[in-house]
């Protein structure tokens, strides 16, 4: 149920020109959280258009929810994909792996992209490897 809306959500949201970033239901499934995101960055004109438009696919597609919230991702974007971790490297980002690695879960570094499907992070004990699918969530570390 939840993968057919997300994959709704996503059609919508590219068809318009956004990028999806993610998308979160809450524990009833009541109120749907989803990010978008666009190289210019994004507007409150782009969120109202977005749920708009997802307003009316839900109410022909009979989704059944409380409230939509459509927002940025932020400045401590997640990353999600592994096209994300490609197109932000050089930032710095935190990420927490789902077993821990000497006896740590979470890293900081700078991220340098990918490599053989594992993203690869600069770290004060210097270069780490990190299998994709061992990555609980990652985000960026915003810069001030």
């Amino acid at each position: 149920m939840r993968a057919g809306i997300e994959k709704l959500i996503e059609q919508v949201v590219t068809g318009l020109g956004f990028e999806l970033v993610d998308v979160e239901f809450s524990p009833k499934g009541r109120l749907l959280r989803v990010f978008i995101d666009v190289e210019r960055g994004i507007t409150v004109d782009d969120c109202a258009t977005v749920s708009n438009q997802l307003q009316r696919v839900f109410e022909v597609e009979n989704v059944d929810y409380d409230r939509l919230e459509v927002s940025s991702p932020g400045l401590d974007r997640p990353l999600k994909k592994l096209a994300d971790f490609e197109r932000f490297a050089g930032s710095e980002i935190q990420l927490r792996v789902s077993l821990p690695i000497n006896n740590q879960r979470n890293f900081v570094g700078v991220l340098e992209g990918v490599r053989d499907g594992a993203v690869v992070l600069a770290t004060d004990k210097g270069e780490m490897l990190f299998p994709f699918d061992d990555i609980e969530k990652a985000r960026l570390v915003p810069k001030f």
